[in-house]
């Protein structure tokens, strides 16, 4: 793919998470098209339906979590690693359940379905990646298993309310993820 190509498919896809996240299915791909800077067409050019475009979106949000995931793992401290992804998936959840409630929508057959689980089992070995570094690290309490903190993340993400109390229980859960005074 061209480069100039490359980079509309990225900008479409950035205001798709935009415009579906804050939208639902009531987001229009014209309001992406805007967004992204470009015609209608160029968006209809990469995804042929909106059902693509929406499996895009959640593929490419998913990657880019397991990414800087990973990067995040690479370098510094674990802890601090495992603690900012924690609040990414947090404050990115309701954009990614916005998109895959629409993905729960009568389906269809274009196979995508395999890309977004292959995304989020990305995202989960990352996350799991960084809870061991961290409690190797002794900076996440060693007894926490990724499906706990799994559990955790997806009860915060669908808290409703101020951001402020819910940033403040994500400071209050990460407390309760440090490292207990006998370990």
């Amino acid at each position: 793919m061209r480069s100039d190509a490359q980079a509309n498919r990225d900008r479409v896809l950035a205001a798709a998470e935009e415009v579906f996240g804050e939208s639902g299915n009531a987001g229009s791909t014209e309001e992406v098209a805007r967004r992204a800077g470009v015609g209608i067409g160029t968006v209809f050019r990469h995804f042929p339906t909106k059902r693509v475009l929406i499996k895009a979106t959640i593929v490419r949000h998913l990657t880019l979590l397991a990414e800087t995931a990973r990067a995040r793992g690479e370098g510094g401290e674990a802890g601090a690693a495992f603690r900012e992804t924690f609040r990414e998936m947090v404050s990115g959840a309701p954009a990614k359940l916005a998109l895959v409630a629409l993905l729960e929508e009568p389906t269809d057959s274009t196979g995508s379905a395999d890309e977004v689980e292959a995304a989020a089992t990305m995202v989960r070995q990352a996350v799991e990646e960084l809870l061991s570094r961290g409690q190797q690290a002794g900076e996440v309490r060693a007894d926490a298993t990724v499906d706990e903190v799994y559990m955790l993340i997806r009860a915060l993400a669908n808290a409703r309310g101020d951001r402020t109390v819910v940033d403040r229980a994500v400071d209050i859960v990460l407390d309760g993820l440090s490292p207990r005074r006998s370990e």
